[in-house]
């Protein structure tokens, strides 16, 4: 299993004018979808407004540096999800009205993969050459709910996720014989089984229908495994400049004890071993887990190990143990993290902790209670993962230790 990690295929070429979007120039969906709340502005005038907001709820901890933009902000998503239903005039697909369960339909969107929404039009198409219904949530009938879409940006690799209401899927071979003839780029196609009354997209059980049942995409000449239900961000541009950001700050010289906490399928914490005498992943997910361990596998990472536990519970013990960590890695839920977790990861007294953050509100009040417990924040980098929208991430570097320790002096 030991593969060669898969390398970017060359640059993705970039126009030297700034994006045009906005103010009558992009989504013609956007007063009915509500996906993308500011594409009344340009892109510079999201990135300012973005700007303001960060240094508004951040500002007193720190000084925060420039926003991090995309060059080409459009047709960013690699991850593509589409709901499916009828109306007067026929089946449709799309997305949810915000806040709302009504879809708007949508062939083609600004910031999704050009090559996914196509797959999902070719989709709706055939529903009706095969005369399958979408499904109903109010009877309970039918067959399609949803069609998810995944894209490998450096390896070109394509998963499609057909989330039906039943198992049962009338002439399911030839079904995928005529998607595939018209998109041949399709690498592995997965029925998933979702028949609860429920607002999630996927339900438990995954039918693999062609191919692996998973792709592949890289990050950082690392690869990692990408399966329905796998997190992995959405927008693999501003990821690269994330995760590096977080790597930077975390200051590795090789002699460095890492704890990647919420860590998912294991991807930061990967990333970080190559400059770390040794990592350990911990995460409550099973799943993830056991993802975890084979990306690292893939990888041919030998410094690092997985646990599956609550991460709060771990970082306790290791410290009754008498075990330290020099750097502790947290990537929260945007609902933030909770006053348990920061009073173990202060009980664990690590040098740094890099703080990867998909919601300013709730890193205001993290950053707050963590100051309470000795900690100061010294950096926070802003990033724009999701143009056009509200959300920004953001890197927050924080220590109880003047920086210049670390950084000789000088604070980049």
């Amino acid at each position: 299993m030991n593969k060669k990690p898969i390398k970017p295929k060359g640059k993705t070429p970039i126009p030297k004018k700034e994006i045009s979007v906005g103010k009558g120039n992009g989504c013609p969906h956007f007063k009915k979808c509500g996906g993308c709340h500011l594409q009344n502005m340009t892109y510079k005038e999201q990135l300012q407004y973005k700007q303001v907001k960060v240094i508004k709820l951040l500002g007193k901890f720190c000084h925060i540096k420039e926003i991090m933009g995309m060059e080409n902000p459009v047709h960013y998503r690699c991850k593509v999800q589409a709901a499916f239903g009828k109306d007067k005039s026929g089946i449709i697909s799309g997305v949810y009205q915000s806040s709302t369960h009504k879809i708007v339909p949508i062939d083609s969107c600004m910031i999704e993969d050009e090559k996914a929404d196509e797959i999902i039009v070719t989709i709706r198409k055939l529903l009706k050459s095969f005369k399958l219904k979408p499904f109903d949530e109010n009877n309970m009938t039918g067959f399609l709910r949803h069609v998810l879409v995944r894209k490998g940006y450096y390896t070109g690799q394509i998963m499609v996720v057909l989330v039906t209401g039943t198992p049962v899927f009338p002439s399911s071979r030839s079904f995928i014989n005529a998607l595939l003839e018209r998109h041949p780029e399709i690498t592995t196609i997965v029925q998933n089984i979702n028949n609860k009354f429920t607002s999630l997209v996927l339900g438990d059980k995954n039918i693999t229908l062609y191919g692996d049942g998973y792709i592949e995409d890289s990050i950082l000449d690392c690869t990692f495994r990408i399966s329905p239900r796998s997190f992995y961000q959405v927008n693999p541009v501003m990821t690269t400049k994330l995760y590096s950001k977080a790597i930077e700050y975390m200051g590795l010289t090789g002699k460095e004890t890492v704890i990647d906490t919420y860590c998912g399928t294991g991807t930061i914490g990967i990333l970080a071993s190559k400059k770390a005498a040794r990592v350990i992943g911990v995460e409550l997910n099973a799943d993830a887990v056991r993802d975890a361990k084979f990306n690292a596998k893939r990888n041919n990472i030998k410094n690092i190990e997985f646990y599956t536990a609550d991460a709060s519970d771990f970082m306790v013990e290791m410290a009754k143990a008498g075990k330290k960590a020099d750097v502790v890695i947290m990537d929260p839920p945007r609902a933030g993290s909770d006053r348990r977790f920061i009073n173990a990861v202060a009980t664990l007294a690590p040098e740094k902790i890099v703080y990867i953050s998909c919601n300013p509100e709730t890193l205001e009040s993290d950053l707050t209670y963590f100051a309470r417990k000795g900690y100061y924040a010294h950096r926070i980098q802003p990033v724009d993962m999701f143009p056009h929208t509200n959300h920004v991430e953001a890197v927050a570097l924080l220590s109880r230790k003047e920086i210049s320790k670390f950084y000789g002096g000088k604070v980049k």
